[in-house]
């Protein structure tokens, strides 16, 4: 059954939101999935807009972008996925996450950049907003020169619930395009209470041993699931080393929770999602919480550091 049913997908026309609508179709034909398309008129901070010449302002906004929310129903429906459109007044971030709640969907799309680039750049705003806040993971594009696809995805693992939650979405969407994935663990020294002089080299080693197995076993499982696993580890601050990771390596999407492991190599929305989302050339999935069918058969347990097929 596929895991994706409604996808909102945010959009102010620009050319990286355009990318981001690729990818919006690509998963909603890929997952059967309805699409709906929010263009938000966007509400300064202060602005009534029951306000008669606020009103007026809303309306040429509308007309304006009638066409082109058109034009994006048209090419989705050329794609052969099901769409409806949104236009609503206010704020984009609030407007972005309070319809993927109203419509209960279970991910949302948006570029990161709007209209005039540099000059309204959204991550800082609309969409690490919309990360923190959307009740469903967050998929954010940015510009690319290839069409969109997914064939290889790096899941950063730190063997926190929230990590292997975002593990466990990482296997679906690879099940879906038949994509591999690599599974890396950041070590960071200073996180593990280690200064890696001689007189701690035995502990490291030890240490890195245990991480190695459990990074193997996580790879070993998803390969009985006949997918393509590799796993990979890598020292230094972990936002910079998984963006490295995914341009040397030619990701195609970082899948990501926004939390992890309270004083270990952690993935903080603030830290190391944040750097993630602001400087990876791929996209970017991120999640606090995962949506999955009642019964959906678990690739990844729960419990940090188990395996095995058990339901939710």
């Amino acid at each position: 059954m596929p895991f994706l049913k409604r996808i909102l997908f945010g959009t102010d026309f620009s050319d990286c939101a355009k990318l981001a609508e690729a990818y919006a179709r690509l998963l909603a034909k890929a997952c059967a999935a309805k699409l709906e398309i929010l263009n938000v008129l966007n509400l300064q901070p202060g602005m009534d807009p029951e306000l008669p010449v606020n009103r007026l302002y809303f309306e040429q906004l509308r007309k304006e972008t009638d066409r082109e929310l058109a034009e994006a129903l048209a090419r989705a429906a050329a794609a052969g996925v099901a769409a409806a459109g949104h236009q609503l007044p206010g704020l984009a971030g609030q407007r972005i996450a309070g319809l993927a709640r109203d419509i209960d969907a279970d991910l949302v799309v948006l570029g990161t950049h709007g209209r005039t680039g540099l000059g309204r750049l959204l991550l800082g705003s609309t969409a690490e907003e919309v990360v923190k806040t959307a009740p469903c993971p967050v998929l954010t594009v940015r510009m690319a020169e290839d069409p969109p696809s997914i064939r290889h995805i790096l899941v950063p693992v730190d063997f926190s619930d929230y990590s292997l939650e975002a593990l466990e979405y990482a296997v679906q969407v690879a099940k879906l395009f038949g994509a591999a994935v690599t599974l890396l663990h950041i070590l960071e020294p200073a996180s593990y209470g280690l200064d890696l002089t001689l007189s701690h080299a035995a502990e490291e080693r030890k240490m890195r041993q245990r991480l190695e197995h459990r990074l193997a076993d996580l790879a070993t499982l998803l390969s009985s699931h006949e997918l393509s696993a590799r796993h990979a580890m890598d020292a230094g601050a972990p936002g910079e080393s998984i963006v490295a990771w995914a341009q040397e390596q030619r990701c195609d999407l970082i899948v990501m929770g926004t939390h992890g492991r309270r004083g270990l190599s952690h993935l903080v929305a603030s830290s190391v999602a944040q750097a993630v989302l602001r400087h990876a050339a791929c996209p970017v999935l991120t999640m606090k919480s995962p949506k999955f069918e009642p019964g959906h058969q678990r690739v990844i347990a729960w419990a940090a550091g188990e395996t095995g097929g058990r339901t939710s």
